[in-house]
């Protein structure tokens, strides 16, 4: 890719489970392989993924959660759809909260939305 060019949206749709995040994170780093990311943002971003999909699993996402990748050389943006009826502000001590306080952490955009029920994060390319 040349010029930030995108690709065309990678989606991958995986059960609601927690025990499918491995899944996830390899998918997130193949993604920002294809992304002008150093090995350290390429760990940011497999973590990101991770823990927003863990953050869906929490929040009753239904039977699966939709993960939207889109990625150019300076970025790579990841939509995440938390599913009808999501509660999008979880409690405080659940785990969903935990994942938010790293998911601001690690990202250089973190957004939730109610209508869609949505994470959006953003992630730039370092190199």
């Amino acid at each position: 890719m040349t010029n930030t060019q995108a690709l065309d949206p990678i989606v991958l749709t995986v059960a609601a489970d927690p025990r499918l995040a491995r899944l996830v994170r390899m998918t997130a780093a193949n993604v920002a392989a294809l992304s002008s990311m150093s090995v350290d943002r390429v760990e940011d971003l497999r973590m990101a993924a991770e823990e927003a999909f863990i953050f869906a699993c929490s929040v009753d996402a239904g039977e699966c959660v939709s993960l939207t990748f889109t990625v150019d050389d300076e970025h790579v943006a990841l939509d995440v759809d938390l599913g009808e009826g999501a509660v999008a502000d979880p409690e405080p001590d659940s785990t969903a909260a935990y994942a938010g306080l790293i998911l601001t952490a690690v990202c250089d955009a973190y957004e939730k939305t109610d209508a869609p029920a949505r994470l959006h994060l953003e992630l730039k390319a370092d190199v």
